[in-house]
C-alpha cells in the first residue's frame, strides 16, 4: 500500500474511573513499527483497579520499578510526534484525558494534537471495523491491551480496512 499509515497512540490505565492515570503509552509509527514506554506512577496517583490489571497484566510494582518518569515519557512524545503534529486514538476520550493528565504534571505542553481515528474512517471501513480487527488479532498474534501492540493492531486494522473498501 503506498499510502502512509497514520500514527496511532494507545494508553493503558490503571483503570477507567475517577483518579485513574496512564501507566503506559505506545504508538505505532507511519513506518509500521512500534514502541511503548511504561510509567512511573506519581506519588499522588494511588487508584488502582485490579479489573484493569486483569486486562493488561501490569502490576503497579513494575511500573514503580521499571516505569520511566512523567516528563521523560511526555518528552519522548513530544520527540516522536512534534514534526508529524498529530497521532490517532480509538479511545479519544480516554487518551486525550490521561495525555492531558501526563503532560499536565510533566510541567509541559504536548506539541502534537491526538484525534480520534474514526475521523479517518468511511462508513464502509467502520461498517468492517470489527470484524477485521478480530481477524487481524486471530492473525497476528498481538498481545492485547498492551500500548503498543494494541497501537499496531489499530494500524493494522486500519490498512485492512482501506484495502477491503478499495
Amino acid at each position: 500500500m503506498s499510502e502512509t499509515l497514520p500514527t496511532v497512540l494507545d494508553i493503558e490505565a490503571s483503570g477507567f474511573g475517577r483518579g485513574s492515570y496512564p501507566i503506559e503509552v505506545g504508538i505505532a509509527r507511519t513506518d509500521g513499527s512500534s514502541c511503548a514506554f511504561l510509567i512511573q506512577p506519581l506519588d499522588e496517583w494511588t487508584h488502582w483497579d485490579p479489573k484493569a490489571e486483569l486486562l493488561h497484566g501490569i502490576a503497579r510494582e513494575r511500573l514503580i520499578r521499571e516505569g520511566y518518569p512523567v516528563r521523560q515519557v511526555a518528552q519522548w512524545l513530544n520527540d516522536e510526534l512534534a514534526s508529524i503534529g498529530k497521532a490517532y486514538s480509538d479511545s479519544w476520550g480516554y487518551d486525550n484525558t490521561w495525555l492531558s493528565l501526563l503532560f499536565h504534571h510533566a510541567g509541559m505542553l504536548p506539541r502534537f494534537r491526538l484525534e480520534a481515528l474514526r475521523i479517518l474512517l468511511s462508513e464502509a471501513q467502520q461498517a468492517l471495523w470489527s470484524d477485521t480487527k478480530e481477524a487481524v488479532i486471530g492473525e497476528s498474534g498481538i498481545h492485547r491491551h498492551r500500548a503498543g501492540e494494541d497501537a499496531r493492531l489499530l494500524q493494522l486494522t486500519y490498512q485492512r480496512t482501506r484495502l477491503l473498501c478499495e
